[in-house]
């Protein structure tokens, strides 16, 4: 049985999309689950839906796990297939490569510019330019968008401070 398999037909069909599973220690089952047409993303009654459907599925599977826990991807979301590269161009991700380019490095950080040729493609900060970086998709290790919360401590600060008058 193809358990990744068996959950994503599941998490699909309940309407919503399987980002990624994890074994985690002591018998943890972790399913992140997203829902890209929902403007804020999954929320509890979608992570409750889910999770009432999962359990009853992996107790007909008889699959053997202790805790199942079901989640939103959060801000920094995995990337793991082709169509994430797509759907998120333009954001700001992380990189972490299997083997180094150029034997160089192996973490990168860019805006994300899609897939080419079956490359993923990255606007990186090189010095003062800025370059394209095309990486085979089978190079990838971990990809995760990489939020920027936009404001600076200063601009905290007089936050706080208007509140204060």
């Amino acid at each position: 049985m193809d358990l990744n398999n068996l959950l994503e037909k599941t998490v699909i069909g309940l309407g919503y999309e399987l980002v990624d599973v994890e074994f985690a220690a002591r018998g943890l089952l972790r399913v992140f689950i997203d829902r890209p047409e929902k403007a804020n993303g999954v929320d509890v009654e979608d992570c409750a839906t889910v999770s009432r459907q999962l359990s009853r599925l992996l107790d007909v599977e008889n699959v053997d796990y202790d805790r199942l826990e079901v989640s939103s991807p959060g801000l920094d979301r995995p990337l793991k297939k082709a169509a994430d590269f797509e759907r998120f161009v333009g954001e700001e991700v992380r990189l972490s490569l299997r083997t180094p380019l150029s034997g160089q490095q192996r973490n990168y950080r860019g805006r994300l510019l899609g897939l080419r040729d079956g490359k993923v493609v990255l606007q990186v900060e090189s010095g003062k330019a800025a370059d394209e970086l095309a990486v085979d998709l089978e190079n990838i290790a971990k990809a995760r968008l990489a939020p920027s919360f936009g404001g600076s401590r200063a601009g905290a600060d007089n936050r706080r401070s208007g509140d204060e008058s």
